[in-house]
């Protein structure tokens, strides 16, 4: 059976691109790779990939996505390293980002929150070394984001 090779790139809805863009490149460190009429196009991996996430523009007045209704819930960012994860924790809370909840098990710790428009984000790490494999979802994570903070 034919399979798609991997998830590409998501796109998302918001109010404002100039807010958007701004939180998509200072918070979380992507770049612009291409722009088009009311679409931003960023990329965690310039030069890897064409983007990731595309961002379009809505009207200002546009309705807030129900989180009560089927639709997506979040997507993830997948961190290079743990200290990469604690550097992007503490980026959020000195850009007074809310987190709305922090998860982790034997081989992954995930942070959770959402972009101006309340598009769900997590940033995650997760280990190279697929724990998962063996059965190995529930258990506490090894790591505690606060301690020995990685500061750059």
């Amino acid at each position: 059976m034919v399979k798609p090779r991997e998830l590409g790139h998501v796109n998302i809805r918001v109010r404002d691109l100039e807010r958007a863009e701004k939180f998509y490149t200072e918070v979380l460190g992507l770049t612009v790779t291409h722009r088009r009429e009311a679409i931003v196009f960023m990329s965690a991996k310039p030069g890897h990939h064409s983007h990731e996430i595309a961002i379009r523009a809505m009207s200002p007045n546009a309705l807030t996505a129900d989180p009560k209704r089927v639709g997506t819930n979040h997507f993830a960012w997948r961190m290079n390293s743990f200290e990469d994860l604690q550097e992007i924790y503490w980026r959020l809370k000195e850009k007074g980002v809310e987190i709305s909840n922090m998860r982790g098990n034997t081989f992954s710790m995930g942070i959770y929150f959402e972009d101006p428009d309340g598009n769900g984000n997590e940033a995650y790490y997760e280990t190279d070394d697929a724990a998962w494999l063996r059965g190995s979802w529930e258990g506490e994570c090894p790591w505690k984001l606060e301690e020995a903070p990685a500061r750059r």
